[in-house]
């Protein structure tokens, strides 16, 4: 139960770090989508781009290892069901690669507008 908190914990993180990294970006596409015109915010926020990045990728680092450590169950415990991680495997590759196209959008950005 406590290793499931933890990684909830780490791909949360993962993922909050990858917004953010984009939100310089994302942010004011989102506002003028809304009809918001509050692109300042982005624009203060860009600085802050690289240790967002630099956080997203320590998390999804710490998620991938503690997916794929090998571990020592005992029998009856959900870690040592293997239909349990592989589900959580499955949802750390979907949260890794929403990270990775949030990091990204400042780079394809401009083929979208």
């Amino acid at each position: 139960m406590e290793e499931t908190k933890k990684n909830v914990f780490v791909n949360a993180g993962a993922v909050i770090a990858a917004f953010g990294a984009s939100l310089c970006c994302i942010l004011p596409v989102a506002v003028a989508v809304l009809g918001v015109g509050s692109a300042a915010l982005g624009a203060k926020l860009e600085p802050l781009r690289p240790w967002f990045a630099g956080l997203t990728l320590i998390f999804l680092g710490f998620a991938f290892y503690q997916a794929y450590r090998p571990v020592e169950c005992e029998p009856g415990e959900a870690c040592a069901v293997p239909k349990s991680r592989r589900r959580h495997r499955i949802v750390l590759w979907i949260v890794a690669t929403v990270a990775v196209a949030l990091m990204a959008f400042p780079y394809y950005a401009s083929w979208l507008l």
